[in-house]
């Protein structure tokens, strides 16, 4: 069935490819801080350089992006005037200006009130360590940044670049919002700490010391517990089963009860003693962690690591210095902010009008807003101001088509979003009210935001690209991909084809559920199936990984597969058999399934649509430093087509014949398919 809205935006990264060059939207992470084809290119003026590169598909992405992001509040009917020639531009769509005050004023409504909540924090520490005079040095920050490479065992480059992709914090902003601000805090706490032997202990055990291989069922009461705990008890073969039934922990659940192994000083005692003292296939008593109820089912013991205490120790002591110094760190801080005379102008609208040039006061020193202004433009100028070349695009298109957004047409798509997510009032109607104040509340912005940010960019797309058509081939896919058999495989990734190539010898020699968890165990590069031993979720038809469906649907229980070549990876499947199909009939779930697939094929076109609106268009990135011609130079945009005339698939027939054969060691079947986990690589230092 298609994925349903989580946050009522229209755009998912998965749900977005198809458009462009294929690739799917990129996604940031909110980072943890003291803030809580080819483009043609025409010259830039002097000073500026264009970047290379930087495909259509790319560019489409980062501008739907800005359309799930934040838009300025303003009307979408009409373009604005070009901007008087004095005031410098800091974009220009098609021959409309963007200026450098326009996006320094969007960058402080958007992110001015988390940017001035990091200056008062960082105010905060730096008044207390001026009393306390102690120095904190750009040599300190480039030091700690060294040792934090260091204990990961990479590169300085290589750490901060996962930073800014893992986090989204670029150099700067990490050196200024999370290392200086570290060292300072630790330094004003003062403490030293040596850890004890026992606690040197404890985190050997915690690192390397033996491990319980488990499932587990969640149960929300005492009594539900007991109640499944009976049943597994009267048929202990039947656990992953009840935890893919019964369950409320979605995680364990979909992979038949199964988590990470258990390790000791964790922070439950007594899940961990529960767990410890099983014997292989015994199965607990219920064990209460917080506000669930768990049972636990042993399915072995993992050995403690060839790892010596002595190798280890001075690691495992920089770990808990590391540990006491961020608890010492957050106590001084708290003190620090309880103690402070904060006046944030800024969120306040009586005493912003009364001090227009101020952001805030701490301890009645002033932070100007021309410095939030500057910080909210360096750190968030360019993604924000993609958002406005992607409002002005979606005007402009708006007008060549003579179409217009009506608070009808936005009332209707905020009905059907609450409707979508299940807000309804005891009467069974939307309840809209409580979706808005949900929004309002998670997203941490008013209403209004929502409204302009994404619901009108919502409604304008779906204007420009039309009837969406959805077909009974469509229906029928959608209905056998959600209530039909799935298969239930045990898989080992890899991630060469060689090692593959072996991994699959060995398993040919005893092809065995037992034998194939081993090898998962052992030589799999994905950690989850890793610690899973192979498990994943049952892979149904019509998923979107047609190799791996075909070869799935083409064994019998108890046959090995080839080996299938996903991406960068190499996959050998072991069928232990098929779950049934969901009782249900066509007829009762058509309207469901129908609005489900117009939802996404309505997400596809829009992402594709935009694609195309953004090749047509003569774009100047000044802040960027970039430059796109139109697709067709010298002409003017033309009005784009609709969703049913839009062209077709980019694939070329090589790419489409290879996408519908088998890859090299798989059999020729029929197919479908859940990606059976991630594709991440173990990480540095584990077992």
């Amino acid at each position: 069935m298609a994925t349903r809205h989580r946050d009522g935006r229209l755009f998912s990264a998965a749900e977005s490819r198809g458009a462009g060059d294929g690739k799917s939207l990129p996604h940031h992470d909110a980072a943890t801080d003291i803030s809580g084809n080819t483009e043609r290119s025409r010259p830039l003026p002097k000073g500026k350089k264009a970047v290379e590169g930087v495909s259509w598909g790319q560019r489409a992405a980062a501008g739907l992006l800005a359309v799930a992001l934040a838009l300025p509040a303003t009307g979408w009917a009409e373009e604005r005037e070009p901007a008087a020639a004095a005031v410098k531009p800091a974009a220009v769509v098609n021959g409309v200006d963007i200026t450098a005050p326009e996006l320094a004023d969007a960058c402080l409504e958007r992110y001015g009130s988390v940017v001035v909540g990091t200056l008062i924090n960082k105010a905060i520490i730096e008044q207390a360590i001026a009393a306390q005079q102690i120095p904190v040095t750009t040599a300190d920050v480039d030091a700690e940044i060294e040792a934090m490479a260091r204990r990961f065992k990479v590169s300085r480059e290589q750490w901060l670049s996962l930073i800014e992709r893992e986090r989204g914090v670029n150099e700067q902003q990490y050196r200024e919002d999370i290392v200086w601000p570290m060292i300072a805090l630790r330094r004003l706490a003062r403490d030293s700490f040596e850890p004890t032997a026992s606690l040197i202990e404890e985190q050997f055990q915690n690192q390397f010391g033996p491990t319980v291989k488990a499932r587990i069922i969640v149960q929300r009461t005492a009594a539900d517990a007991a109640t499944v705990r009976a049943e597994a008890v009267a048929n202990p073969d039947s656990f992953g089963a009840l935890a893919r039934e019964k369950s409320i922990d979605v995680g364990s659940a979909s992979v038949g009860g199964w988590v990470q192994p258990i390790r000791r000083f964790t922070g439950s005692p007594a899940f961990e003693a529960a767990a410890f003292q099983l014997a292989e296939g015994e199965i607990s008593e219920v064990v209460r962690v917080a506000d669930q109820y768990i049972v636990i089912k042993c399915e072995g013991h993992l050995p403690p690591a060839d790892v010596k205490l002595d190798e280890v120790r001075a690691q495992l002591a920089e770990t808990l210095r590391e540990k006491q110094a961020r608890e010492k760190s957050s106590e001084v801080f708290s003190r620090l902010q309880q103690t402070a005379v904060i006046e944030n102008v800024l969120n306040d609208p009586a005493a912003r009008r009364a001090s227009p040039e101020v952001a805030a006061r701490v301890n009645g020193r002033p932070i100007p807003i021309a410095a939030v202004r500057d910080v909210c433009v360096e750190r968030y100028g360019r993604d924000v101001l993609e958002t406005l070349i992607t409002r002005v695009l979606l005007n402009q298109a708006l007008s060549r088509q003579k179409l217009a957004v009506t608070q009808a047409d936005l009332d209707a798509e905020v009905t059907r979003a609450a409707e979508t997510l299940g807000f309804r009032t005891p009467a069974g109607e939307p309840d809209i009210k409580a979706w808005l104040e949900r929004v309002s509340r998670e997203q941490k912005q008013p209403v209004e935001h929502y409204i302009d940010d994404i619901v009108r960019p919502t409604v304008a797309l779906k204007k420009l690209i039309g009837k969406v058509p959805v077909t009974r081939e469509d229906l029928d896919k959608a209905f056998t991909a959600t209530f039909g058999p799935r298969a239930r495989c045990r898989v080992v990734v890899l991630d060469s084809q060689r090692r593959a190539q072996e991994v699959w010898q060995l398993a040919r020699q005893q092809p065995t559920a037992e034998r194939i968890g081993d090898l998962a165990e052992q030589y799999s590069v994905d950690p989850t199936s890793k610690a899973l031993r192979g498990e994943v979720p049952p892979i149904q038809r019509f998923g979107g990984q047609p190799a791996l469906e075909r070869e799935a649907f083409g064994l019998k229980p108890g046959e090995l597969s080839g080996v299938i070549q996903i991406a960068d990876r190499f996959m050998v499947l072991f069928c232990e058999g098929f779950t049934e199909p969901v009782e249900v009939t066509f007829a009762d779930v058509k309207d469901e399934l129908y609005r489900d697939i117009l939802e996404k094929k309505q997400r596809i076109e829009m992402a594709r649509y935009f694609a195309h609106l953004r090749q047509s268009a003569a774009i100047d990135n000044f802040l960027a430093g970039t430059s796109q011609s139109p697709a067709a130079a010298g002409r003017a945009p033309r009005p784009l087509p609709a969703a049913g005339k839009m062209p077709g698939s980019t694939l070329t027939q090589r790419e489409a014949r290879e996408l519908s054969e088998p890859r090299a060691g798989s059999r020729p079947r029929a197919a479908t398919g859940v990606q059976p986990a991630t594709f991440e690589t173990p990480a540095a230092g584990g077992r």
